[in-house]
């Protein structure tokens, strides 16, 4: 009672009501555009046929699937939110950052396929330094090339194991969505809004099934689902810049589980090193037979590199998988906390918002925890890790063929 009259208590919640409907309709806009999905090529097991039966002679031509947006009216719709009338200083700061991402992203998707996307993919995800270019090389150099492995998986095969760890999840999280799609119009496997797509001609390998779980479900699918408890929407999309923590928290699933295998290693080291090719002005047939012949990186492997890298004009998306890592590698050293990072998908820089919106109460602590940490020896590894490692200290030796 105050002055004879009853008071209304609101949340916090209900305090940020307004700057709310703004992130509500910032996560809206960067759906309706689909960005994973517009740069993935459709048509890519017919790409890697031609190329095959044309005994790797001539670059494949990658095709993309229409956009199905305007992109003018998209734009009209970003720069109508008032963000100027959000008073709460760390959010007005963070949807501005993600409102010049959104435009950034729709820029990007008009120039496919042209030689400005490079441009477009360089200011969403950043080049490479030097430190990370020497690391990929001395990877590269370090792990011996190993024999490609023939024991693999179908689709169908992966659908059946990714929904036994669906059940793992929903036996102490029954609300746990799954969601699973089989298709025919992507090339590698990936996580879009919370659902695992296969590519139905994929083939994968055996021994790669767990530690891509851990990857896809165990990571991106369970930090969107614990992002779509939270008020603030962006956190299943992604705040600002996530994808390199993303990324280099599902690579650290990988090694925490021993999945990070030396195949697995030079692969992420070989897709730094072809970004940089690429962004020296090499085509597809010199990245690809560069990967081949220097760093002896199995032909598939390196065609599935190579397409990845060029792609819509040029891609430089690849280099966060080495670079995350890297930079989660120096962020537990310093004595970071996982637990914040599972709350949605945000990058390290974010830790102190978020932290910020957690002891205020607008977000709460993380509904689902991710069952690569408590694989046996994940916590092991993880006080490893805590003492200090580089990359190259995640090399732990030959594996068998």
């Amino acid at each position: 009672m105050i002055g004879g009259y009853r008071g209304e208590v609101t949340t916090p919640t209900q305090q940020l009501a307004p700057a709310l409907d703004i992130d509500t309709r910032l996560t809206e806009i960067e759906r309706s555009l689909n960005l994973l999905l517009n740069i993935t090529p459709v048509n890519a097991a017919e790409a890697w046929t031609d190329f095959e039966r044309g005994d790797f002679g001539t670059a494949p031509t990658l095709r993309l699937r229409p956009l199905e947006f305007e992109p003018d009216m998209v734009r009209r719709d970003l720069y109508s939110l008032e963000i100027e009338n959000v008073t709460d200083p760390a959010l007005h700061t963070l949807f501005r950052a993600k409102r010049d991402e959104i435009a950034r992203q729709i820029t990007a998707l008009e120039d496919r396929d042209t030689s400005r996307f490079v441009y477009g993919s360089l200011q969403l995800y950043g080049g490479i330094a030097q430190p990370l270019a020497s690391a990929a090389k001395e990877l590269l150099e370090t792990i011996p090339a190993q024999a490609p492995n023939t024991r693999s998986v179908t689709a169908g095969a992966f659908a059946a194991a990714a929904r036994a760890e669906f059940d793992r999840y929903r036996a102490v999280y029954p609300d746990f969505p799954a969601h699973i799609e089989v298709r025919d119009d992507i090339s590698e496997l990936m996580v879009s809004f919370g659902r695992l797509l296969i590519p139905e001609t994929a083939t994968i390998r055996a021994d790669r099934v767990e530690p891509l779980l851990h990857h896809e479900v165990g990571t991106h699918v369970v930090t969107y689902h614990n992002g779509a408890r939270q008020p603030l929407t962006l956190l299943t999309i992604g705040l600002p810049g996530y994808d390199e923590t993303q990324e280099g928290l599902a690579v650290l699933a990988e090694y925490l589980t021993g999945g990070l295998d030396p195949r697995r290693l030079r692969v992420l080291a070989a897709r730094v090193v072809a970004i940089g090719k690429m962004l020296d002005g090499a085509g597809f047939l010199e990245i690809f037979e560069s990967l081949r012949s220097e760093h002896r990186i199995p032909t598939r492997t390196a065609w599935s590199i190579a397409i990845r890298v060029v792609v819509a004009g040029g891609s430089v998306k690849d280099a966060i998988y080495l670079r995350g890592i890297t930079r989660i590698l120096e962020a537990l050293v310093e004595g970071s906390s996982l637990d914040v990072l599972f709350v949605g998908k945000l990058a390290l820089d974010h830790i102190p918002l978020i932290q910020d919106l957690l002891d205020r109460n607008v977000l709460e602590a993380p509904w689902v925890r991710p069952r690569w940490l408590d694989v046996p020896g994940a916590q092991e590894r993880l006080d490893r890790l805590r003492a200090g490692a580089s990359i190259t200290d995640l090399y732990e030796g030959d594996v068998s063929a």
